[in-house]
Formats: C-alpha cells, sequence, structure tokens
C-alpha cells in the first residue's frame, strides 16, 4: 500500500450530501417509494409458489401429471380404530359397530366423500388389534384445514360412547389444523416480539428514545416496502410464506446493522468535537461506504440461493436479496436525511437509569482495547488457539445426516396426533404416509394397464418393498390411477428409503415400465424427501462456487487487496463450519439439547445447511466489511497497520457487539419455538453471529492481520487493471467533509 493518488469518489458520501441538503425531499420521496411499492403489491396481488413447482426429480412429474389432468387431490384422513388392552378384535361385534358408528358420524358431517371401510379395503392390522377407516374431505385439499372441525369433533364423540378402544383422527387437514392451533400464535408471538427485543437492546445501546427508534423505523419501512415489491415480483417468481419470515428476519438484521453503524459513526464524530454537518458528511463518506460494499456482498450471497432450482429457495433468495437492497438505499439517502432533520435532537428521551458506557478515547471500548493488547501482543497463539477452537467446534459437522425431520421427530411428544402418528405406524408400517405412483395412460382401463397395475400391486408386497394393503384408486375421465404403497420401515426414512428405491428400481421397471406410453412416476412423503435431498445436493457445488467467488471479487475491488479478499473468505467459512459443529452436536447428537429446549433428532433438516450457508455467509460480510473498512481508514490516514488494526477493532467493537446482541436475541426467539426445524434455525443462526462477533473479529482477524502486517495491503501488479471500487478516504477527517462531495478530485496518501 504504497503512495499514490486516490480518487474521492464516494457514491455513500454524495448521497448523503445530497440527502442532507434536501432533508424534505429526501424523507419525502422514501416515504412516496414504501407508500407505491405496498400499494402496488396490494394490486397486483401475490401469486404463491405452486406445488408441483416445489420440487424437481419424480415428485415434480407427479405434480405436474395431476395438475395437467385438471384433478383436485383431497385432503384424505384415516380414523385409526385400535382396542385397548383386553379389548374387542377386529372381527368381534363390538370393534365392528364402533366402525359403523365412526363411518356414520363422519358422513352426517356432509364434510367428507369417498368413505371406506377396513372390512371393505381390507386395512386391518396383522394382529387384528387395529383397523383403519378413510374418507376424503370434500373441497379443495389446501383449505381442507379450515372445514375439519366438525369431523374431529364427530370422532371424538364415538370415541366417548367406545371406552374399550382408541378411535383417533389423523391426516392431512387434522394435522394441518392441529399445527395451525398449536404453534400459529407461537410463530406470530416470535416474529411480533422480534421487533420489540431489538428496540429494547439499542435502548440500552443509546441511551435515547429517539436515537433507538431510527434503526426499528428504518428496517421496518424496508420491510413494508419489500412487502410490496414481493407481490409485484411474484408475477415473475412465485413468492411463499417462509419466503415472508426469512425476509423479515433478515430485513430487521440488516437494516438495523446498517442505520446502527451509521448512526455510531454520527454519535462518534460528534463526540470527538465535530460540528454536526461535518459528522454527518464523514459517516456517510466511512460507514455508509461499508454499508454499500456490505450490503452488495450480502445481496451476492443471498443470489445464490437463486441457483438451487428449488421454488422455495429462489422465493427465499429474492425476497432476501430485495430486502437488504431496499434497507442498503434507504441507509444512505433517507437516514442522512433524518439525522440532519434530527440534529441534536436524535439525543431526545434520554433514559435515566441508562447511563452510556465509557469509553476510552475515539469512543474506544476498553474491554475490547484490553483484549486486543493481548491479542497483538502475542498473534500467533491467538491464530492457533481460536483456529483450533474453530475447528474442534466445526468438527461434528463432518458426520453431518441430513433429511426431511418425521412428525415424531419435529414435534416429539408434545401433540395428541403425534401418539396417533406413532401408533398408526406401529400397526401399519408406512401406512401414514404411503408411497403415490401417479400413472397416466392413453387409456388406463386397458387391458394392459389393468393387468400391469395388478402386477405392480402383487410385486409391492412380493419384493418385500410393502406390507400392504395396496390401494388403487382410478380417474377414468382423466386416464390417470393412483397407487398408495405403504412402505417397509414406516416412519424410519431410512428404511422406507430403500423400499422406495426398490419400488423405482426393480418393481416398476417390471410392471407398469413395460407398457408403452404409460408414465408413472412415485411421490410421496418420503418420496419429496428423497428428491429434495438429492436436489439439494446437486445445489451445493454451484451455490457455494457462485457466493464464494463473487464474495471474494467483491472484498478484492472493494478493498484493493488480495490478502484481505483471501482471508475474508476463509474467516467466513471458519465461522460458517462452527456453526454446522454446533448444530451437529446438539440436534444430531444430542449433546447439551436440553440447555436449549431441544432433543437430538438424529438428523439436521434437510433444507438448513445451504440455507444457513448463504444466510451466514452475507451476514457475516457486514461486520467483516465494516471492521476492515475502519482498519484501512486508519492506515490510509498514516497511522502503522498495527495502530491501525487496534484502532479499527476498538472502534467498531461497540457497534459490531451491539448488531451482534440483538441478531442474537432475534435469532434466539425462533429458537425457543417448538418445531425441532426452527429451533435447529434459531440455534445456528444466534450460535454463529455471537461466534463471528467475538472469536472471528475480535480474535482471529486482528491476530491474522497482525500477523501479516504490510502484506494485508498486497495487489499483485497484473491485478491493478481491475475496475478500482474502493471509493477512498482522503487522509484527514476535516479534508474528508471538504472533500467527499466533489467527484474526480485526487489526494495525494
Amino acid at each position: 500500500m504504497g503512495n499514490g493518488d486516490i480518487r474521492v469518489r464516494g457514491l455513500a458520501a454524495r448521497a448523503g450530501g445530497w440527502s442532507a441538503r434536501h432533508r424534505w425531499a429526501a424523507v419525502g420521496i422514501w416515504v412516496l417509494f414504501v407508500v407505491l411499492a405496498m400499494g402496488l403489491g396490494s394490486a397486483a396481488g401475490r401469486v404463491e409458489v405452486d406445488d408441483s413447482d416445489q420440487l424437481g426429480g419424480e415428485t415434480h412429474a407427479a405434480a405436474r401429471i395431476v395438475e395437467d389432468a385438471g384433478i383436485e387431490e383431497p385432503a384424505g384422513e384415516t380414523v385409526l380404530v385400535q382396542s385397548k388392552d383386553g379389548g374387542p378384535r377386529a372381527t368381534d361385534p363390538a370393534f365392528r359397530a364402533a366402525v359403523a358408528d365412526v363411518v356414520e358420524a363422519v358422513e352426517a358431517t356432509g364434510e367428507v366423500t369417498d368413505v371406506t371401510t377396513p372390512y371393505d379395503t381390507r386395512t386391518i392390522s396383522e394382529d387384528g388389534r387395529s383397523a383403519l377407516v378413510r374418507f376424503d374431505m370434500r373441497g379443495a385439499s389446501d383449505t381442507a384445514g379450515e372445514r375439519v372441525e366438525p369431523v374431529l369433533e364427530a370422532v371424538e364423540r364415538v370415541q366417548r360412547d367406545h371406552g374399550s378402544l382408541r378411535i383417533e383422527e389423523i391426516g392431512g387437514a387434522s394435522m394441518t389444523k392441529t399445527f395451525d392451533d398449536a404453534f400459529g400464535d407461537d410463530f406470530r408471538k416470535a416474529e411480533y416480539s422480534a421487533v420489540p427485543v431489538a428496540l429494547g437492546i439499542l435502548l440500552i445501546a443509546f441511551g435515547a428514545l429517539v436515537a433507538a427508534l431510527l434503526p426499528v423505523a428504518l428496517a421496518l419501512t424496508a420491510i413494508m416496502a419489500t412487502m410490496g415489491l414481493m407481490g409485484v415480483v411474484s408475477h415473475v417468481m412465485p413468492m411463499s410464506e417462509t419466503a415472508n419470515s426469512v425476509m423479515l428476519l433478515v430485513g430487521l438484521a440488516v437494516g438495523v446493522d446498517y442505520c446502527l453503524f451509521y448512526l455510531r459513526r454520527e454519535r462518534e464524530e460528534r463526540e470527538a468535537g465535530r460540528d454536526a454537518r461535518t459528522a454527518l458528511r464523514v459517516a456517510a463518506a466511512t460507514s455508509g461506504r461499508a454499508i454499500i460494499v456490505s450490503g452488495v456482498t450480502v445481496c451476492v450471497a443471498m443470489a445464490g440461493m437463486l441457483f438451487t432450482g428449488l421454488a422455495e429457495f429462489e422465493a427465499m433468495g429474492l425476497a432476501s436479496l430485495m430486502v437488504v437492497a431496499v434497507a442498503m438505499v434507504g441507509s444512505v439517502t433517507v437516514l442522512p436525511a433524518l439525522l440532519s432533520l434530527l440534529g441534536e435532537r436524535v439525543e431526545k428521551g434520554r433514559i435515566p437509569f441508562l447511563r452510556r458506557r465509557r469509553r476510552g478515547a475515539s469512543g474506544e471500548s476498553r474491554f475490547w482495547t484490553a483484549v486486543l493488547k493481548g491479542v497483538l501482543a502475542k498473534p500467533v497463539v491467538s491464530v492457533v488457539v481460536a483456529t483450533g477452537a474453530l475447528l474442534a467446534v466445526a468438527a461434528p459437522a463432518v458426520g453431518m445426516k441430513t433429511q426431511n425431520l418425521t412428525l415424531d421427530q419435529e414435534f416429539g411428544d408434545s401433540l395428541p396426533i403425534v401418539q396417533t402418528y406413532d401408533r398408526l405406524n406401529e400397526a401399519f408400517p408406512g401406512g401414514s404416509e404411503p408411497a403415490e405412483v401417479v400413472v397416466r395412460a392413453e387409456d388406463i382401463n386397458a387391458p394392459e394397464v389393468q393387468s400391469a397395475l395388478a402386477d405392480f400391486r402383487e410385486r409391492a408386497i412380493s419384493s418385500g418393498a410393502s406390507r400392504g394393503p395396496v390401494d388403487i384408486k382410478l380417474d377414468d375421465a382423466k386416464n390417470v390411477a393412483f397407487v398408495h404403497v405403504p412402505l417397509v420401515g414406516g416412519s424410519d426414512l431410512d428404511e422406507a428409503g430403500a423400499s422406495l428405491d426398490k419400488l423405482r428400481d426393480e418393481v416398476r421397471p417390471a410392471t407398469l415400465g413395460t407398457v408403452e406410453g404409460v408414465e408413472a412416476p412415485i411421490t410421496g412423503g418420503v418420496a419429496m424427501s428423497k428428491d429434495f435431498n438429492d436436489q439439494l445436493v446437486g445445489a451445493v457445488a454451484p451455490v457455494f462456487a457462485f457466493v464464494v467467488v463473487f464474495a471474494f471479487l467483491l472484498m478484492l475491488l472493494s478493498f484493493r487487496s488480495l490478502t484481505i479478499a483471501i482471508t475474508s473468505i476463509v474467516l467466513n467459512l471458519l465461522s460458517v463450519g462452527a456453526a454446522y459443529g454446533i448444530l451437529v452436536a446438539v440436534f444430531q447428537h444430542g449433546w447439551g439439547a436440553s440447555l436449549v429446549g431441544a432433543e437430538g433428532v438424529g438428523a439436521i433438516v434437510s433444507w438448513l445447511p445451504l440455507f444457513l450457508f448463504v444466510i451466514l455467509f452475507g451476514l457475516s460480510m457486514d461486520y467483516h466489511v465494516f471492521v476492515v473498512s475502519r482498519i484501512r481508514e486508519a492506515r490510509l490516514r498514516g497511522r502503522t497497520t498495527q495502530d491501525a488494526i487496534a484502532h479499527g477493532v476498538v472502534t467498531t467493537a461497540g457497534v459490531v457487539t451491539s448488531a451482534a446482541v440483538i441478531m442474537v436475541a432475534v435469532f434466539a426467539i425462533f429458537g425457543t419455538l417448538s418445531m425441532q426445524s426452527m429451533k435447529q434455525m434459531g440455534v445456528g443462526l444466534a450460535a454463529a453471529v455471537l461466534i463471528d462477533a467475538t472469536i472471528i473479529r475480535g480474535v482471529l482477524l486482528p491476530a491474522v492481520m497482525a500477523l501479516l502486517g504490510e502484506r494485508n495491503w498486497y495487489l499483485p501488479k497484473w491485478l491493478n487493471r481491475l475496475p478500482d471500487l474502493t471509493h477512498d478516504e482522503p487522509v484527514d477527517t476535516p479534508a474528508l467533509a471538504t472533500l467527499a462531495e466533489k467527484e474526480g478530485e485526487r489526494v495525494r496518501v
């Protein structure tokens, strides 16, 4: 990093300067943008992700056949009639009477159709103690949960009349209703409590109500605008409810972070004796620039989800990308305008009992000053200890097992319906989630097709893939047949997966596969889990490569240093690896699971590793860019690299700590939910952010940079032709205040 000419171009500085001079115009434009985005989204409506677009492979092919045929598959329900200890068997009159009462009760509700008894369908267990009454809910399957209540009440009345039997209902509609009742409020409380938690932490950090409200206001308006934009964009790329939740989390995290970075720097400059106008310009040219670099990097990371080929991930990626972009733009435009309007009034609403923490000169954190003193005194020891600790934490990730969690893994024994699920699977292995073969032919009633269907039914059982009964339903008008095959293995996804492979690779080719023109993709819960995992595995390499390569290039162009670009990637990968290790240790192996109110379920939910990689890689760059930008700024002002590292880390420690505490608290809220998948997401995100803000940014980053010394700024001559996106700051702060708005002026460093 030798002497040379540096061009003060600062996009953030120019944007902040314009906003500060045209305060009301900037605020008005932002408000108009938010209102227009919400209005356009409301007018355009929203297109949700179709089931047929959720997955690829055979699951997608089966859904497409059903959709093309115009068939509305109803929500299927099952009533388990099971004798208690010493109770009647299925052939006894009392048992038959109970079955008849169930049939009569559910039909009387007027909400069901196609009711079948176990004596017609042979759905009686081998020991004769259990039997299944099956029926479909009338109307659309996606709204069946709203209409199933009368049916559940009817089954419950029958249960009261037959004390010697266990009579319980389970199915798509009843499970949807149960989960909505049990966890709908849970989710809403978690989402609603995120904002008060963030506000409370900001009050402690700033000690003033107005200063604390600004980051929350920016985040909320960014989220509102993005919600509207999602409606418009959904007509090109469908959105989902999951994308909403992820967008809210990411929007709150980055919106608060960006505003916090900006506001803290403006405060720091005012405390150093700058007038309000100068302080704002300095904040715009320094923190504003860091926000743009960080925002673009996070957007690139989120864009990685667009390469998965999974509609749900694509929706989450696009929604997250949009909210980060909106928050970034708001931070460098409307925020300077608001700070200019408020001036000293940003300190209004001081909380008497919340005194500002004592700091050293220039806003330096005393705690981190002490930590940095030890780290920089022995950087080799610090690197070895910190890296060794992170690698040890990451080690369990080597044995990570992913799968879609079964009902009992997801909810444990917290719900009665889970116990019904377990009892049904024990009596009828695979009966709760059978494989479904969707057969399409030119003429479904053709003799060769009917013969192949019968042969398939027979071989599915004789091959050992199923113990039966195999149920076949024909839709003559659409030339489609649905074959339901209970898989051996039941809720054991490994064993059930082997049964599925046997159906796909052996039974189908030898039967339905011999008839020309017949399509027979196999779907169902186990098949969806397998296809989802297969597709995710195929997406890992391109997503990983895209995120890492583009993040590397952005860091290279933004800091003009090959060394910083490489160390940025390595440190972020260490952070992600440590988060993976914690997830596997806690949720797969059950080590310390009780400490977070969880239990070892033997697997990590399939979508989480890739999701965490993208989210964490993006959010980690927030802190990294902010800290390294401050170090580089100090170096440009003439400090030695060692002094610049110490100054950059300790002056940003307060902001990074406050931002990290907010993120950890918000993510930890989701770790308190009852669903294991949400616990895994919350704990994984919270642990990774905590590690990133402490061990990575407070110990490993400064130790590595101290070891590298001047090599931190190394850029090979052959890379000098790369575009220069540094937007470098001049040497002294007063000069910065004067020159930040002058495009093209050159300053000697």
